[in-house]
């Protein structure tokens, strides 16, 4: 076969490595956006922060130009004279001639300034810096070896006792048996499971009451022991020592018969057992709270619901002027490369708060009515619809709703809320199953708490408003909700 040549022509996409950067930001929570940044921010000198302030390092002579947040000059605005024309003038009147680096700095303003950011109103005056303070907190063990060294015991009891602490969960439970934990114990010491029965009945007496039980039902009965001798307490305690999984399956004829009361005094004696505390070591565990930026504010102005970027959660970045201006008289430095990093990073942190703000808005637009009336008004969206309106493809859109938030005068909410399935109706129209669970929960809420409704009769009633409903849908919504079945919503 003899050898040829041929031409093929093919089309193919290639992601640029500012396309790829532009990608991996968009799916960034704000956190991680800052995070991403601060790295950016150490490892290329020509970014900085806006609100850093080098403006005493600036070259003598120059330090008017290059001021943080400056706007004059002719360079920025494009102001017709000799300046525009052929360069910059020096505060001396000397002019400077303009060289290529930084003619492909492009518009001043964009890299510079502050015009590239979001138009949010924003109070410079105002500090909204803080430092999030965190009380000091004493941990359960803490709390009871305090307790331990305040009594008088022997040596070895004290050792038991600080044993039997270590074993507690956090719920203040003691989840090992006394046998498991003798065996744990080195032979050696000739611990009987007397002594750990003794030590346990010390740390049973310590604060919170109900700690180092084993078992729910102690855990309340400790708690009902502490508490002044009346005929109400003495069944509370038969209850919980005997009948507790009773009182969880809400049979409440059958815990009339074996405790011998009327409706009343079961009443009674139950809001007794509700009021005691089944985690008394709960109020000692460490909080981790985390908090949430929410990228983008809501608010109705004028009778429209509008969009606008948070202003806390939008990083201000510029080109340093002082290395750019060092740069553009050294032709090809090595920092060229990291110049147009630099740019590269500013204009993808715009267009990804720029698109978070077009997808916020286009969401609003179709969610109006639950900003007016609350969960139960709002409609299907899925994410096509948002990707064929805005001209994005689905995969942007679900980048740009996951883990970004909302912040709306009904709470704050992540993008994705707003996206639903959605269930049809006798009129040939379609409801939001948020829409759905929200009525659910309306309805539990107003039920008769003797006659509590079943999945069943729920969605006879929603079938009534013209929303089919099937029974097995109904039940995964409530669930959803932590709504128990009709049985153990039944009082008395």
């Amino acid at each position: 076969m003899k050898p040829t040549l041929q031409l093929k022509l093919s089309q193919h996409l290639a992601l640029t490595p500012q396309l790829q950067q532009s990608i991996r930001l968009l799916q960034l929570s704000t956190l991680e956006l800052e995070q991403e940044l601060e790295k950016y921010l150490l490892e290329n000198p020509l970014l900085e922060r806006e609100d850093e302030d080098y403006a005493g390092s600036a070259p003598s002579g120059s330090e008017g130009e290059y001021a943080s947040g400056s706007s004059e000059g002719p360079a920025e605005h494009g102001q017709e004279g000799d300046g525009a024309e052929h360069g910059d003038v020096r505060e001396d009147g000397r002019e400077e001639p303009r060289d290529e680096i930084r003619d492909n700095l492009g518009d001043d303003e964009g890299w510079f300034a502050e015009g590239s950011y979001p138009s949010a109103s924003r109070d410079e005056e105002e500090d909204s810096d803080f430092q999030e303070v965190q009380a000091a907190t004493t941990s359960l063990r803490e709390h009871l070896n305090w307790q331990l060294g305040l009594i008088q015991l022997s040596e070895r009891d004290r050792q038991l006792v600080s044993f039997l602490i270590e074993a507690l969960d956090e719920d203040g439970y003691l989840t090992q048996s006394l046998e498991e934990l003798q065996e744990a114990l080195p032979e050696e010491l000739e611990i009987e499971l007397d002594d750990l029965q003794i030590a346990l009945r010390h740390l049973q007496n310590f604060d919170p009451t109900g700690v180092g039980a084993r078992t729910p039902g102690e855990c309340l009965a400790l708690q009902l022991a502490a508490l002044p001798v009346d005929e109400i307490r003495n069944q509370a305690l038969t209850l919980v020592r005997q009948h507790l999984e009773l009182l969880a399956g809400r049979d409440f004829a059958k815990l009339k018969k074996l405790l011998g009361c009327d409706d009343e005094r079961l009443r009674a004696v139950t809001n007794l057992v509700r009021s005691l505390n089944p985690r008394p070591g709960a109020q000692y565990a460490p909080l981790d709270a985390r908090y949430i930026t929410p990228d983008v504010v809501v608010k109705k102005i004028r009778n429209q619901w509008t969009a606008s970027i948070n202003p806390d959660a939008y990083p201000r970045l510029r080109i340093n002027r002082l290395y750019a201006e060092i740069l553009s008289k050294q032709r090809g430095s090595s920092l060229s490369g990291q110049l147009q990093e630099a740019r590269w990073l500013i204009k993808n942190v715009q267009q990804r708060f720029d698109t978070i703000l077009r997808v916020s808005q286009a969401i609003l637009d179709r969610q109006r009515q639950f900003f007016e009336h609350g969960e139960v008004a709002m409609r299907p969206l899925v994410l096509r619809e948002i990707a064929e309106t805005l001209g994005l493809h689905e995969s942007t859109v679900s980048r740009v709703t996951t883990q970004k938030y909302m912040a709306t005068p009904r709470g704050i909410f992540e993008l994705k809320y707003f996206f639903g399935s959605h269930v049809a109706t006798d009129t040939g129209g379609a409801c939001s199953a948020t829409a759905i669970r929200a009525l659910i929960k309306q309805l539990v809420a107003a039920e008769d708490a003797k006659k509590p409704l079943s999945d069943s009769q729920i969605s006879e009633i929603l079938g009534q408003q013209g929303i089919v409903v099937a029974r097995r849908t109904i039940a995964k919504y409530r669930e959803a909700l932590n709504i128990p079945p009709a049985n153990l919503r039944k009082s008395i």
